[in-house]
């Protein structure tokens, strides 16, 4: 297996629903299979970097969030074109209703809808379950705050390892999964100083340090460490989930700086940084099929700067 890398590129991506966005310094591309075998390719310029998200440690939530917002679009954009020309039931009653009420602006509002109810998950499978169960373990047996802080931590990760594992049984998920391989396996690919082609690429690992796997398990690691430095009290529950609400800028910011260290070098320290998250990814990658790769190979090309080199750290 080809694993020597020659240099480490910029040039990150996402999986889609049947299809890839990749983004590179200049350029994002999306790349999306039509139920008609052909691959839709759209690409876009990017405006130039704010001056807030180039500092370190000011950068990590700023470009978090702004992914988050950039990767749902792409997703949803994503779905629509993968379903072009299908055959589709009538709409019921109240998908009609929706679609007189807000018309073109209906998508926006699904969109807002599903960003509420998502983040509404994330607060309460990550922080409120966490720190509920550990509170009533708490009741049971006698623990210092630095023993909570440890349980509430291994509780999450298992609750994002469980739920990661659970989702990964849905066939249209798992088909992500492959387009989430192939994304990690074209990178590494180009990296490695070979031609963007499905044998070449098929032989590279499906497993990247620069992932959003690893960066949520980094997201949770450091949860734990920084919790315990700022002591947040264990008395009331809910003002204790409002101080971690408030400290996650301060988690993002530390998992931001160490998940871009380990893309951009390859030593023992940023091995043991990406060991976890490389393992956390044989669940959330799988071993893509040649049209998988293909996508994959359609939106990195875009990205690719025109000026030799201008994707690299």
């Amino acid at each position: 297996m080809a694993d020597k890398k020659t240099f480490k590129t910029q040039i990150g991506g996402q999986a889609l629903i049947e299809g890839v966005m990749m983004r590179g310094p200049e350029v994002e591309a999306m790349a999306v299979r039509l139920p008609s075998g052909e691959i839709d390719v759209e690409q876009w310029e990017l405006k130039p970097a704010k001056w807030y998200k180039k500092v370190p440690f000011i950068r990590g939530p700023f470009n978090f969030v702004g992914s988050m917002i950039d990767g749902y679009k792409c997703l949803s954009k994503s779905a629509d074109k993968s379903m072009q020309g299908a055959e589709s039931e009538q709409p019921s009653k109240f998908e009609k209703w929706l679609t007189d009420k807000f018309g073109d602006k209906l998508m926006n509002f699904v969109m807002v809808i599903a960003s509420v109810l998502g983040v509404a998950l994330a607060l309460g499978l990550f922080i409120l379950v966490p720190a509920t169960i550990t509170k009533m373990i708490s009741k049971f047996v006698e623990l210092p705050d630095i023993a909570k802080n440890v349980i509430e931590g291994l509780i999450k990760m298992a609750v994002f390892i469980a739920y990661i594992g659970l989702t990964a049984l849905l066939k249209d998920i798992r088909r992500t999964y492959e387009y989430h391989g192939a994304e990690h396996k074209t990178i590494a690919c180009y990296e490695a100083g070979e031609e963007l082609n499905v044998e070449n690429i098929k032989k590279h690992s499906r497993f990247h340090p620069r992932c959003g796997t690893s960066f949520m398990f980094l997201v949770l690691f450091i949860s734990i460490i920084v919790t315990s430095v700022f002591h947040i009290q264990w008395g009331n529950l809910w003002l204790r989930v409002l101080c971690k609400l408030l400290i996650l800028p301060v988690i993002v910011s530390v998992a931001y700086e160490l998940i871009k260290l380990a893309g951009r070098y390859d030593n023992i320290l940023t091995k043991i940084i990406s060991a976890p998250g490389l393992w956390i990814q044989r669940l959330t990658t799988r071993e893509p099929d040649d049209s998988q790769i293909e996508c994959a190979i359609a939106s990195f090309l875009p990205c690719i700067p025109k000026e030799k080199g201008a994707d690299k750290w």
